[in-house]
């Protein structure tokens, strides 16, 4: 169940063969989405090979660093820095659109020396979710809106980001949401992702132009979430290579630049029947089911232990600020785009919620994994909702944890995730986390020095 179903490693090979691969990209998520691998002539790439990488790839911090001295951590990773085996899944495989030569790349899963899947791995702690799914004869589907922005070239990270210029030659400077024109200052850029896209499969649907200057949305066709997270894991890693191609920057960051709205990965979710494929949000005469109502109360209960993962870095929460185009809290409601959950107007066969907390800088895996494993919990515990929000949800209180330290304690603390992500997950997670909060504390801002340097 990914990008191509029942894609054996036979098709696999046929693939590589009709596309003529000289070289494969061999790629596993980390914690922090980034693809970690290696590189293979076609030659040496045989499904009996098993590709080897340390465990530690798995436990490491977005600067590259691994937690000393954490006895949790300790427990779930070998500290004799062992290896674990990795098996390609056949239907990941795709082409490099920007390669000079014909290259392939493929997503693989982590397995340890006896066959079973490393528990910690960012794929196998989606398996772990959908599984649960499985078991109750229920199919998960998802539909993410991923947005981000196209900046200027960077060199000195201690200045500012600034929008790109585009064909007209100059820089964004208002407002330009929803706007043709703006999209278009970027056709070139936007060309070539399309293509790669195409070239990919990875079946990208409608591009708007957002709020900031710059900022972009790319919306997906809807599927089941293993797939769709590779999708976005790919697409991450696309529009990066074909900026960059443009002498641009792409980012996810939650909020790359002060004065704009932060970016979000907004994901649309429902359940259908296994048998049937009916909705099950939905009773038969067309209204809200029991289940769609204890599917909202689980995030509402659950999304606020599990904020550190949906907002995984400490830039991730200055994105939840009253009205920036992101919620605060996790109230719900129909249409109205100031809630956490919000319930687009639609037949009863497409009912869904839509999760508006999760920002961009979400790992893709670990988003999906734990907004379904909120909704599980809800419908498995008959969580009831709150009262629907008729007017702005900005009027009410904060809901949501204001910094990663303190989602990092609501999350350790929360047993039934706990249950459902992975013991071993949640402690290697939050201490990788932790080690990321230490280090950021290490450095000074430019605030800081204008602010307190001469005046405290």
């Amino acid at each position: 169940m990914a990008i191509r179903d029942n894609f054996s490693y036979n098709d696999m090979e046929e693939w590589l063969n009709a596309k003529r691969v000289t070289e494969i990209e061999c790629l596993v998520p980390d914690l922090t989405g980034v693809a970690r691998g290696k590189i293979l002539p076609r030659v040496k790439f045989t499904e009996d090979r098993g590709m080897r990488l340390p465990e530690i790839v798995l436990g490491m911090t977005v600067t590259g660093n691994s937690p000393a001295d954490d006895d949790a951590f300790d427990r779930a990773i070998s500290t004799t820095d062992r290896d674990m085996i990795l098996k390609a899944d056949p239907g990941t495989i795709t082409m490099v659109p920007w390669a000079v030569d014909p290259t392939a790349q493929v997503i693989h899963d982590c397995y340890f020396a006896d066959g079973r899947l490393v528990d910690f791995a960012p794929r196998s702690v989606l398996r772990r979710v959908l599984k649960l799914y499985a078991q109750k004869g229920w199919k998960p589907l998802v539909a993410p809106e991923l947005e981000f922005y196209l900046t200027a070239k960077n060199i000195d990270p201690d200045l500012p980001l600034a929008a790109p210029i585009g064909r007209s030659g100059r820089s964004e400077t208002s407002r330009q949401v929803y706007s043709i024109d703006a999209v278009n200052e970027f056709d070139p850029l936007f060309e070539d992702i399309y293509d790669y896209c195409d070239m990919m499969g990875l079946d990208v649907d409608t591009l708007i132009h957002e709020i900031g200057a710059g900022q972009m949305e790319i919306n997906f066709q809807h599927g089941e979430p293993l797939g769709l997270a590779d999708k976005v894991f790919y697409f991450k890693r696309t529009l990066r290579e074909a900026a960059l191609k443009h002498e641009m920057y792409a980012t996810f960051m939650a909020k790359p630049m002060a004065g704009e709205p932060g970016s979000a990965m907004h994901v649309h979710q429902s359940v259908v029947d296994e048998d049937t494929g009916k909705n099950i949000f939905s009773t038969a005469d067309g209204a809200p089911s029991d289940l769609f109502r204890w599917y909202v109360g689980g995030l509402q209960k659950y999304m606020t232990p599990a904020m550190a993962i949906v907002a995984p870095y400490v830039n991730s929460y200055r994105r939840i600020v009253r009205h920036t185009a992101a919620p605060i809290n996790l109230q719900w409601g129909v249409d109205n785009r100031t809630v956490g959950l919000r319930v687009p107007v639609s037949g009863s066969q497409d009912r869904r919620v839509e999760n508006r907390v999760i920002g961009a800088d979400a790992n893709p895996y670990l988003a999906l994994a734990v907004t379904l494993a909120c909704g599980y919990l809800g419908m498995t515990e008959q969580v009831e909702p709150t009262p629907m929000v008729e007017g702005s949800a900005y009027k009410m209180q904060v809901e949501l944890p204001q910094g990663l330290s303190e989602a990092l304690t609501l999350l350790r603390r929360e047993d039934r995730l706990r249950d459902i992500l992975g013991e071993r997950f949640v402690d290697v997670y939050s201490a990788v986390k932790e080690l990321e909060h230490q280090e950021f504390m290490t450095v000074i801002s430019s605030w800081e020095r204008e602010h307190l340097l001469l005046h405290v």
